[in-house]
Parts: structure tokens; C-alpha cells; sequence
């Protein structure tokens, strides 16, 4: 987890704050024996302006986050000279399922095959396949998406024979723990839950945000989505 000094002493410029979160996450990735650049940093934007995102895709960044279709669209309308690689975090409504494929480059939260054919019959052949992760609700809450553990492999099988899409492996946003050991016990369980299906094409586990982003990647995050430590506290 990213320290308060951390975060305050980067307050200045989204530039800074970048720079303090890439700084940290390859000390994460030594302490955890990790070949430096093996975790990538998608930058959660939801709720901010175009013009923060601006500051970030000057400072390097690239893979962007978005939780809201229509807020998201507004924004990639503003940005669309630049070559930025978004993401759809956010729960998937079935009317929204088109704007999605035609507008993202990656899916994290596909919970249900119905969602999965629709994104596959409504991507445009024009594009390369949609990226897709399937989210796992590792902590069985019921006030949260996702598949429950049992019935990955299952849904596994029925996506990745779906044209337009191409399954690269699972999300999942674990329920809140303020101890690091606590917090590395879910995202060790679907780690290993993926390893022992054998399927070597799922190469991406989305797990960790600004407060677990540590624990996500010592238990094997490729990816970790970061808001508020980045952008700050959203409106």
C-alpha cells in the first residue's frame, strides 16, 4: 500500500505522482522476485476530467480505466488523436454491452456468458479482438460482481470459443483488508485457482488497487488499477 508520505509528498503534478507510483510498484516487484516491468499500471480515470488523463498520457502513460460508459465516451471523443488503450472496469448492464465493444480495447468485468456473446457478436470485425478478463468474486460478497471460484473453469471453456474476443484471464476486487497478509490470501487463491487449469493463454490477472496494490503483486498481479493515488480523491 502506497504510504501517506508517499502520496503527499507527489502532490504537485499528476506527473509526479505517476512517477512516485512507477517507483514503487518496481520496488513491489524486487521484493517479490519479479523481473522489473512484469506488472502493468492501468491508470482508473472514472470521474475525472479529460484533462487529468491529458497530464498522465503526457507524463507516459497509456492503459486507461474507465467504470462509466457514457462518462467514458465523452471523454474518448475529446482524446481520440491520442493512442490511448482503454479499458472497461466497471459492471456491465446488457444495453451497454454494444457501446462497449465498439469503443474499448480491453474488458475486465465480463461475470456472465450472456455479456460475453454479446460483446463478441457486437464487436466490429474492423477492430482486433476485444481483450477480455473474466471477473471472479474471490470473497463471495453479495454486493459485488463477478462469478463465484467453482464456476471459472466452466465459464472459461464457453468464452474463449466465442468469435471477436479474445479471453486473456480474470479480475477481481477482493472485500477490504488493512493487513498485508490478509490482503495476499484472496488474490493467492485465484493465482493458484488459474495455475491449476493449465491453460497457459491466461496471462493477465488484474488484481490490486491503491490500497493492496503490494499484496496483488507479491501473489502474481499483472495488472493493478489505480485511482485515487494517482489522480486523487474522486468527487
Amino acid at each position: 500500500m502506497l504510504t501517506r508520505r508517499e502520496v503527499r509528498g507527489y502532490m504537485a503534478t499528476i506527473k509526479q505522482r505517476l512517477n512516485a507510483l512507477k517507483a514503487h510498484t518496481q520496488r513491489a516487484e524486487l521484493a517479490a522476485n519479479r523481473p522489473l516491468g512484469s506488472v502493468c499500471v492501468l491508470a482508473v480515470s472514472k470521474t475525472k476530467p479529460a484533462a487529468d488523463i491529458m497530464q498522465a498520457y503526457i507524463a507516459g502513460q497509456r492503459h486507461f480505466g474507465e467504470n462509466y460508459v457514457q462518462e467514458a465516451l465523452g471523454k474518448q471523443a475529446e482524446l481520440s488523436a491520442f493512442d490511448i488503450t482503454w479499458h472497461f472496469i466497471g459492471p456491465i448492464q446488457a444495453n451497454k454491452t454494444k457501446a462497449i465493444a465498439c469503443h474499448f480495447d480491453w474488458v475486465h468485468s465480463v461475470d456472465r456468458l450472456k455479456i460475453a456473446q454479446r460483446l463478441s457478436e457486437q464487436r466490429p470485425p474492423s477492430l482486433p479482438p476485444l481483450q477480455v478478463c473474466l471477473q471472479v468474486n474471490i470473497s463471495q460478497e453479495s454486493s459485488k460482481s463477478g462469478i463465484m471460484l467453482q464456476d471459472l473453469s466452466a465459464l472459461i471453456t464457453a468464452v474463449e470459443g466465442l468469435p471477436r474476443l479474445r479471453l486473456r484471464g480474470v479480475m477481481t476486487v477482493p472485500e477490504p483488508e488493512q493487513d498485508v497478509a490478509l490482503q495476499r490470501l484472496p488474490f493467492r487463491m485465484l493465482y493458484h485457482a488459474v495455475e491449476q487449469l493449465n491453460r497457459p493463454e491466461l496471462d493477465t490477472f488484474s488484481m490490486g488497487m491503491s490500497d493492496d496494490l503490494d499484496a496483488a503483486i507479491a501473489e502474481g498481479s499483472t495488472l493493478v488499477r489505480i485511482g485515487s493515488a494517482l489522480f486523487g480523491a474522486r468527487s
